[in-house]
């Protein structure tokens, strides 16, 4: 048997350049690239193993831990789950920074290979700096938070530990019913040891992405159901995306005129211009999908995850008659909400189900268009709202009195709404541009709001809702896309969160656009306590003594190195949308929006825990509400 003397950490950088994936008959490298911010934990190991040889892998030097790997997480996506990048971070705080990045990739389902360093081996010098100490056991270290967050993990103490290590690391990444980050934390002095490794453990690995194929029964039980329902609705989840499914659900939806309405995940995977698409269902719906939600006698949900917003805390069916049929390469998902189970590969089942459906039409008729125009009319007024300094009611009704409206347009020196916003930017970038969210209120107005005339141009992280992973995700985005505009959609909370990786866009040369809309304020939380009978507490920005921040955003960005505009009208956002279009470096608009301008409501509701006992009669009212609202939701 030949045998390569190498360190832990060069023989970890050797192996990365060795994996491929082969879905469909393609073939291509699996791990495009690492990303690093170097300290005592892994510059001399890790570090010193790039330095020398890193093969293909493209090297990008972060900024925040988090961050750059929100960045991996998000090329992932892009990538349809079939590329990742690896993430390097010291031990301790470096690696910390790292699990809210996991928890995002866990949630979301996104393959990433984390790598953050642990303590010495040895122990020899303990206590390092930045080694946390436990009086109860000397095994536990930061990295041991990652336990919650990994699809795998594992902890490298011994150079000959990593082959397995990485082996099944891989396996877990590349299925897709598992898909997830991977964690492996090597010990900072063992990166450095060397050992002779076996030669076969380098040699190219292809790890095949197969379609899973429904067996005859989950193909006839799905059949039977379908063709006993007279209204059913599908579901359009991100599996059914990653699966690339869109033809097979359009030709299926247009054949038996059954309605498509989408998740966050799934948004995109079939263009908004088509007839039957009636867009987001649940609390960020739009009427038209809830409307359908609601008279469904069967949910064919494909590829989804069914959280709360999807199901609007599960009130948006009719759980006393309508029945579930579930498609997904996760048999965890498909047992949900007392679902029949189809386990497998969205795209193929719906192709084989085609055959079985001959003849067979929904008793929508008409309805379906009609719902679609309806909601197109509200999107065309949500597009014109004016404000006005003496009777105006914004969207988010009953909250800000006309004179706190008035006091945030003369301290934001702005009259325009969020949704006007919104909709002035979907018509003026390029169609084939790539909008980038997660946080705030900005999903609800991407969900109800933009339209995708291109597939897959829609990036929603909603599974953490992650405040921060805007930027950095655009950055990731743009990574995937080096051809195509790219957009951050970030209110000012999270881009306060993080938007370092902003500087890795400016530093690496990768044009990125960020799209800030500043109220001053966690708007979207603002909301949700008012709206359960709290005041205003703690969510809006103001100073100490009360008066409303006015933070220059630009400024800022600008400092950075970024081309950077601001636009307070229609006129003045256009405009820099058209110019921003012109540049090579990355851009940042901001644009001042009135609070509670943002949409809202379209027939669902969320569940969250409201105060039992309060002396406010506003909570005790919001309380028997949601006790109310309660008795209508399924249980589990």
């Amino acid at each position: 048997m030949g045998t390569v003397r190498l360190t832990t950490a060069q023989a970890l950088i050797k192996f990365l350049n060795q994996q491929y994936i082969h879905v469909d008959g393609e073939e291509s490298p699996f791990v495009e690239g690492i990303f690093n911010v170097f300290g005592h934990g892994n510059v001399v190991g890790i570090g010193q193993a790039l330095e020398q040889d890193a093969g293909h892998l493209k090297v990008i030097q972060g900024k925040n831990e988090q961050g750059m790997a929100h960045a991996a997480i998000a090329y992932s996506r892009e990538m349809l789950r079939r590329k990742i990048y690896a993430v390097t971070t010291s031990a301790g705080p470096g690696s910390a920074n790292l699990i809210a990045a996991a928890g995002t990739a866990l949630a979301n389902n996104i393959p990433v290979l984390l790598l953050p360093a642990d303590t010495f081996a040895t122990r020899q010098p303990d206590p390092v700096l930045q080694q946390l100490e436990h009086e109860h056991s000397t095994a536990i270290t930061t990295n041991d938070a990652f336990l919650a967050v990994s699809r795998y993990w594992d902890r490298v103490t011994r150079p000959e530990q990593l082959m397995s290590s990485l082996i099944r690391a891989f396996e877990v990444m590349t299925d897709p019913g598992k898909a997830g980050p991977a964690t492996i934390c090597i010990s900072q002095d063992v990166e450095g040891e060397a050992f002779d490794f076996d030669e076969h453990f380098f040699e190219k690995r292809v790890h095949y992405l197969d379609r899973k194929v429904p067996v005859e029964r989950e193909l006839q039980g799905a059949a039977e159901r379908i063709r006993a329902s007279k209204k059913p609705i599908i579901i359009v989840g991100g599996g059914a995306r990653y699966s690339g499914a869109r033809d097979i659900l359009m030709k299926l939806a247009e054949k038996h005129n059954i309605p498509l309405v989408e998740t966050q995940a799934g948004k995109s995977t079939v263009e908004s211009s088509f007839p039957k698409n009636l867009g987001g269902v649940g609390i960020l719906g739009t009427m038209a999908a809830n409307k359908a939600a609601r008279q469904a006698d069967l949910v064919i949900g494909v590829g989804t995850r069914y959280t709360d917003f999807t199901t609007s805390s599960k009130t948006a069916f009719d759980f006393e008659r309508t029945k579930f049929l579930n498609i997904n390469v996760s048999r965890l998902q498909t047992y949900k909400l007392d679902g029949f189970q189809v386990v497998a590969d969205a795209k193929v089942a719906l192709e084989n189900l085609e055959a079985l459906l001959v003849g067979y039409e929904t008793e929508y008729g008409e309805m379906l268009g009609d719902w679609r125009e309806e909601w197109l009319s509200e999107r065309t007024r949500l597009s014109q709202v004016t404000f006005s300094r003496e009777n105006f009611t914004p969207e988010i009704k009953s909250q800000f009195s006309q004179q706190v409206l008035n006091e945030y347009s003369d301290a934001l020196k702005t009259e325009l709404a969020q949704s006007t916003a919104m909709i002035a930017i979907n018509d003026t970038v390029d169609q084939e541009s790539v909008v980038v969210g997660s946080a705030g209120s900005l999903p609800g107005d991407l969900q109800r709001l933009w339209h995708s005339s291109v597939p897959n141009t829609y990036h929603l992280e909603y599974g953490f809702s992650c405040m921060g992973y805007e930027i950095a995700g655009t950055l990731g985005a743009k990574l995937a896309h080096p051809d195509r505009e790219v957009y951050a959609m970030v209110g000012d909370g999270s881009f306060l969160m993080l938007h370092s990786e902003l500087i890795t866009a400016i530093q690496y040369n990768h044009k990125i656009n960020i799209l800030l809309f500043d109220n001053s304020g966690f708007g979207c939380i603002n909301n949700l306590q008012m709206e359960n009978g709290s005041g205003t507490y703690c969510c809006e920005f103001r100073t100490h003594d009360n008066q409303i921040m006015k933070i220059d955003y630009a400024k800022v960005a600008e400092g950075y190195g970024a081309k950077t505009y601001r636009a307070n009208t229609v006129d003045e956002l256009k405009a820099a949308l058209e110019d921003a279009k012109k540049q090579s470096a990355s851009t940042l608009i901001e644009m001042k929006v009135l609070p509670k301008t943002m949409t809202d409501g379209y027939d669902s509701w969320w569940n969250v825990g409201v105060a039992e006992v309060s002396e406010r009669e506003s909570i005790q009212r919001a309380y028997e509400a949601r006790q109310e609202k309660l008795k209508m939701a399924k249980q589990y």
